[in-house]
C-alpha cells in the first residue's frame, strides 16, 4: 500500500471513529442516555478536579513532596483506569466489523485502531486530576516544562495500562476467569510494594523516581513505557488478528456444561426451580455473569481501599457513601433490568397461573442471598475499626428492605428484551430513561438518607433506625411482591409486545 493511499485510509478511519457515537442508532434514540453519560462524565470530572486541588494543597506538610505522593501512588491510579475501561473501551476486532466489505487489508486496520487507541480520550480522562495538581504542585518546583514533562509521562504510562488491559479484555472475551491474572498483578505488586515490606517500600520509591524523571525531561524514563507499549502493541495486533473472525461470523465456542441439580432447592418447589433458573443465568449467560463480576470488583475495590487507607476517614459523607454502596451495588446492576432477560421465554412465562410470582419471589431471596458477598467485604474496615458491626447490618438489611422493593417496581414497566449472549457494553445501551432514574435513586437517596440521620443523631442511632426500616421492608416482602405482580399483569399486553418487537 502506497503512503498516499494510506493516509487517505487513515484519515477516513479517524473520521468515522469521531463520529461513531454520534451516528449510532441507540445513542441516536435514547436520548436519556446521552444525557445521563454526559451528566455521569461531568460529575466525575469536577470531582476529579477537586481532588487534584485538594491534594496539591493537603500533602504539603508532610516527608515528601506532593508530587511525589501521587508519582508514588502510580499503581493504584493504574489499577482505577484499568477497572474503568471495561466500560469505555472497546477491542479493535470490534470496531474492524464496517470496514470488512471494503478492500482494506486487515492488518492496516489493527495497527490504524491499535495506534489510535493511544489517542483515544480515555487516556486524558485521568488528566481532569493530574492537570490542576500538577499547576499547584509542580510548576513552582520544575516551571512549566516540569508540568509537561509531568503529564506527558502520565499519559505514556495510560497508554501503557490501555494496551496492557487490551491483553485481558480479549482473553476475557473467551474466559471471564482470566480477570484473575491482572487482578492477582496489581494485588501482588500493592502487597509486595507497599505492605510486605513497610520500610522499604520499593514500588513508591520507584514510581517516586520515575514520576520525577518525568518532571525532569530525562529520555530513559520516557523510554520506559514507550518500549513497553511497543511489546505490549505487538503482541495485542497478533492476538486481535485471531479474534476479528470470531467477532465478525459470531462463531461461538460452546462448551460443555457440567449440569448442577441443586437438589436442595427441590423442598421450595416451584420458586425453588425458579431460583434454580437465577442461578445458572448468573454463571451461563455472559451479560448477567459480566453485570456480578463488575458489581463484585466495584464493591472490593471500595471496601479495600476504604479499609486499608486513610483517604475517607475524615470524610464521614464518603463512609456513609460507601457503607450503603456496597449494598446498592450489585443489586442495582442486576435488578435495574428485571424481567428483561425474561423477555426472551415470556409467551412461556405467562403459561402458568402466577408463574410470575413465584419468579419474583425466587429473584427476592436469590438477591437476599447475594448480600452475602457485600457483607464479607465489609469485614475488612469493621476489623480496622473503620465502621461497627451494627452499620453493616442495617446497611445490609436497608437494602433488602427498602432499596429492593424500590428497584422491582421496575419489573412492572421494563419491556425491553436483552439478549444474554451479548457483551454487557452492548445490552446497556437499551437501558430506558425509567431505568436510569430509578438506579441512580437507588444509589443516591439512601446515602442521602443515613447522612441525614447521621447528622441528626449520631452514628448507632442512625443504624438502629435504619435498621428498623430494613426489617419492616423485608417482613412484608409478601405484600409488595404480590402488589408488584398484580400490576404486572394489567400492563402483561402492554409488556410483551415491547419484549417481542425488542428481540433479538
Amino acid at each position: 500500500m502506497d503512503f498516499q493511499r494510506a493516509r487517505l485510509l487513515y484519515k477516513l478511519v479517524s473520521k468515522n471513529q469521531r463520529i461513531s457515537t454520534r451516528r449510532h442508532p441507540l445513542m441516536s434514540q435514547n436520548k436519556a442516555m446521552k444525557i445521563f453519560i454526559f451528566l455521569f462524565l461531568a460529575f466525575w470530572a469536577v470531582y476529579l478536579i477537586f481532588f487534584g486541588v485538594m491534594f496539591a494543597f493537603a500533602l504539603q506538610e508532610t516527608n515528601y513532596e506532593p508530587f511525589d505522593w501521587i508519582n508514588g501512588g502510580m499503581v493504584y491510579f493504574l489499577l482505577v483506569d484499568f477497572g474503568t475501561r471495561f466500560i469505555l473501551q472497546e477491542t479493535p476486532a470490534q470496531e474492524i466489523k464496517p470496514y470488512k466489505l471494503h478492500p482494506i487489508p486487515q492488518n492496516f486496520l489493527l495497527n490504524v485502531f491499535l495506534m489510535r487507541m493511544a489517542l483515544r480520550g480515555e487516556n486524558l480522562f485521568w488528566f481532569f486530576f493530574h492537570v490542576p495538581f500538577a499547576l499547584f504542585a509542580i510548576v513552582k518546583f520544575y516551571g512549566f516544562i516540569g508540568f509537561f514533562g509531568y503529564l506527558l509521562g502520565w499519559w505514556l504510562m495510560y497508554v501503557l495500562n490501555g494496551y496492557w488491559y487490551l491483553i485481558w479484555r480479549t482473553k476475557m472475551q473467551r474466559n471471564i476467569l482470566y480477570l484473575l491474572i491482572p487482578a492477582s498483578v496489581y494485588f501482588l505488586l500493592i502487597y509486595f510494594g507497599f505492605f510486605f515490606d513497610e520500610q522499604n517500600k520499593w514500588l513508591f520509591k520507584g514510581s517516586m523516581i520515575l514520576g520525577r524523571a518525568f518532571c525532569d525531561m530525562n529520555v530513559l524514563a520516557y523510554l520506559f513505557p514507550i518500549a513497553c507499549s511497543v511489546v505490549l502493541f505487538f503482541v495485542n495486533r497478533k492476538m486481535q488478528r485471531k479474534c476479528v473472525y470470531d467477532e465478525i461470523a459470531e462463531v461461538e465456542r460452546v462448551t460443555k456444561v457440567k449440569s448442577r441439580e441443586m437438589h436442595w432447592l427441590n423442598r421450595f418447589g416451584v420458586i425453588g426451580e425458579y431460583m434454580k433458573l437465577e442461578i445458572k443465568s448468573a454463571m451461563r449467560n455472559k451479560v448477567v455473569r459480566a453485570q456480578f463480576m463488575i458489581g463484585v470488583i466495584y464493591m472490593l475495590l471500595f471496601c479495600f481501599v476504604f479499609a486499608f487507607t486513610n483517604i475517607y476517614d475524615n470524610q464521614p459523607f464518603m463512609k456513609t457513601f460507601i457503607c450503603v454502596y456496597c449494598f446498592a451495588c450489585l443489586c442495582t446492576m442486576t435488578l435495574t433490568s428485571v424481567m428483561c432477560a425474561e423477555g426472551n421465554y415470556i409467551d412461556l412465562l405467562m403459561s402458568r397461573k402466577e408463574s410470575v410470582l413465584s419468579l419474583l419471589k425466587a429473584k427476592y431471596y436469590f438477591n437476599i442471598l447475594m448480600i452475602v458477598f457485600p457483607m464479607l467485604f465489609m469485614l475488612m474496615p469493621i476489623m480496622e475499626g473503620k465502621i461497627q458491626l451494627i452499620e453493616a447490618l442495617s446497611c445490609a438489611f436497608f437494602a433488602t428492605g427498602c432499596i429492593f422493593p424500590f428497584l422491582f417496581q421496575l419489573a412492572v414497566y421494563n419491556k425491553t428484551t436483552i439478549n444474554l449472549n451479548q457483551k454487557v457494553i452492548r445490552s446497556s445501551g437499551r437501558n430506558t430513561k425509567t431505568q436510569i432514574i430509578f438506579s441512580l435513586a437507588a444509589l443516591l437517596l439512601p446515602v442521602v438518607l443515613m447522612y441525614i440521620l447521621v447528622l441528626c443523631f449520631n452514628d448507632l442511632v442512625a443504624a438502629w433506625l435504619m435498621l428498623g426500616l430494613g426489617i419492616i421492608g423485608t417482613l412484608a416482602s409478601p405484600l409488595w411482591l404480590r402488589n408488584i405482580y398484580h400490576r404486572f399483569m394489567l400492563r402483561r399486553y402492554i409488556n410483551m409486545e415491547g419484549f417481542r418487537d425488542t428481540r433479538s
